[in-house]
């Protein structure tokens, strides 16, 4: 019977398989190299950013140690000027405000005040009056109750603060900024209880704690960047690891997809050539029986007969085109896209097709969306009850974009593929095969858009 087709029917070209380039193994390595250098470029990032991070509050203590070393240091200086330059020179007659013994204070006092350390000198009695100060007119004024410890004097403690000065003995250092202001007790032979205030211009701290944070800060921060280029190693053989799994993951996905075209080729061609051609040939020998039977009856089931014959012809038929790819090489994307919205087109669904001329691919990208459009299109054909679908392939902020939608029944994409809906399956593994994103948008009523995303940069275009 198969002599009554004709021979281009009886044969399916193995032009209609789908003709790519194989993929280039050099392609794969530059990009799994480069997807190695990205790593590990986030990586130094991410370690300069901790290492700044750490050195922030690192600093912080650094200076708080130094401000701490340095004010003891002035305690100290502090305690031997009260003991050994002022102490001796505290008389009755200092005491009593006479003017010589103030006078010979004064000389023993005017270098630390020269140089500029010594911004304030005041002796205080135990009642809160001003017994000595460089500046005159404070002498013999009382303050009330001192805001020192009570106990400084005989525990031989001084007292440091860094502040601005407001209190009412400070209207000379009000406009000063920041002093550091220094109590200690001392015990002259005069035999009273007295205690030594000195304000200190806050320059003696802050070259402290420069001296110190220039000394500490270089160790810290090397110790910080050693402990980075230690992790690096590591960090560069895990990307390397992860990319090598991802790479042979891709591979095994790249074979399945392969496979499953092959065997999409194997099942259409023995569709065509054995299945398709018997139950033409018999389509044939019903409609010749149909010719010569004389029963009216015989001749209405025969009928009947050959009318159910054609359809389920017509379904293989259809079936075996949606199994094959549009020849990539002699059609070109574009055409392939619009051959493939035929059959929706002549069942009297609204199909656009459009395609940005902005957009480049490689034979494989280009392969990756025409399966996710066959599949889409087959999945719409059979489950969506569309009366309208839409093909857009443009590119949208560096990346390559595939959006299919319909109008159709949708689903609900929080549960899942629906069940019986394997092209959803398949199409995710093409796109993941390629280093493509899918992602699936529906909800019940409103119809189902499918997106193919192709990342910036993932598009290199061979000679």
């Amino acid at each position: 019977m198969r002599h009554l087709l004709p021979r281009a029917e009886r044969t399916v070209p193995e032009a209609a398989t789908l003709a790519l380039d194989p993929p280039d193994p050099s392609a794969r390595t530059v990009t799994g190299r480069s997807e190695v250098h990205a790593a590990v470029r986030r990586f130094l990032l991410a370690g300069l950013v901790v290492v700044l991070l750490a050195a922030v509050p690192a600093t912080w203590w650094i200076r708080a140690v130094a401000e701490q070393h340095a004010v003891e240091h002035v305690l100290r200086v502090t305690q031997r000027l009260a003991n050994h330059a002022v102490a001796p020179l505290i008389t009755e007659d200092l005491l009593a405000g006479g003017s010589a013994a103030t006078a010979q204070l004064d000389v023993r006092m005017r270098p630390w005040l020269e140089d500029g350390t010594i911004r304030r000198i005041k002796i205080w009695d135990d009642d809160g009056t001003i017994v000595y100060s460089d500046e005159h007119e404070l002498i013999g004024q009382n303050f009330g109750p001192t805001s020192w410890d009570d106990g400084l004097v005989a525990r031989g403690e001084g007292v440091a603060t860094i502040e601005h000065q407001q209190d009412a003995e400070n209207s000379h250092e009000a406009g000063a900024g920041r002093l550091v202001e220094v109590y200690v007790g001392f015990v002259p032979d005069a035999g009273q209880q007295l205690v030594l205030e000195v304000y200190y211009d806050d320059s003696i701290v802050r070259e402290e704690q420069r001296s110190v944070l220039m000394s500490l800060a270089p160790a810290f921060l090397l110790t910080l960047v050693l402990f980075q280029l230690a992790q690096l190693a590591p960090a560069v053989g895990l990307a390397r690891r992860i990319q090598d799994h991802r790479s042979a993951r891709a591979r095994l996905l790249q074979h399945a997809v392969d496979a499953a075209e092959l065997e999409r080729v194997r099942v259409a061609r023995d569709l065509h050539d054995d299945v398709i051609q018997d139950l033409a040939g018999l389509s044939y020998s019903l409609e010749a029986q149909e010719m010569t039977a004389d029963d009216p009856e015989q001749r209405r089931a025969l009928v009947r007969s050959r009318t159910i014959l054609q359809g389920s012809l017509r379904t293989l038929r259809g079936i075996t085109t949606a199994l094959y790819s549009p020849d990539l090489l002699t059609l070109g994307l574009p055409k392939a896209l619009a051959r493939l919205a035929d059959p929706l087109a002549r069942r009297g669904i609204d199909t656009s097709v459009r395609i940005s001329p902005a957009v480049l691919l490689t034979p494989e990208q280009e392969g990756m969306f025409l399966k996710v459009a066959r599949e889409a299109f087959a999945n719409i054909s059979k489950h969506a009850h569309a009366s309208t679908v839409t093909l857009h392939l443009e590119v949208e902020h560096g990346a390559t974009v595939m959006s299919i939608s319909d109008d159709g029944t949708g689903f609900d994409d929080s549960r899942g593929s629906p069940e019986g809906h394997l092209g959803l399956r398949i199409m995710r593994d093409v796109a993941d095969a390629a280093g493509a994103a899918l992602e699936i948008r529906s909800r019940p009523g409103t119809g189902t858009t499918v997106l193919a995303v192709l990342p910036p940069g993932a598009v290199t275009v061979r000679p």
